[in-house]
């Protein structure tokens, strides 16, 4: 089981930040001829993406590349449960990624249209964003 996260960091503990407005990096296809495109803002984690990733490539059986566009290096806290307030910021819990409208997740090259549609169809219910299939010259 490979759960993504960071090998090392910066700074252990992060700001939560504010995600707004639309995405300016990988939001065209740069490997792949199609891609699961995400149509708005949330924080998707590491458990996610990985269910969505194991999604895609068993429908694949052997054939076609995939490439993961996003990786979850931002550090998520939570304190355990009935502890009362203060006492600093809880332990870093799990990683997660903040992806905006526009973002790319997931391309995939080596197969036929339709095939590549289910896998992302199967993949998009993994995931807590709305999404869209993109193809190449669209």
């Amino acid at each position: 089981m490979s759960i993504l996260m960071p090998k090392k960091v910066k700074h252990r503990k992060w700001f939560k930040g504010k995600s707004k407005g639309v995405e300016t990096r990988a939001t065209e296809l740069n490997f792949g001829s199609f891609g699961l495109k995400s149509m708005e803002t949330k924080w998707v984690t590491a458990r996610q993406l990985e269910a969505a990733r194991r999604n895609i490539i068993r429908y694949l059986k052997k054939g076609g590349k995939l490439w993961m566009r996003v990786f979850p290096d931002k550090p998520v806290t939570s304190k355990g449960p009935e502890v009362p307030l203060g006492g600093g910021k809880g332990a870093v819990d799990h990683y997660a990624f903040a992806v905006k409208p526009g973002r790319i997740i997931f391309e995939l090259d080596g197969v036929k249209e339709e095939i590549a549609r289910e896998a992302f169809r199967g993949a998009a219910i993994k995931l807590p964003v709305k999404t869209k299939f993109i193809k190449r010259g669209e």
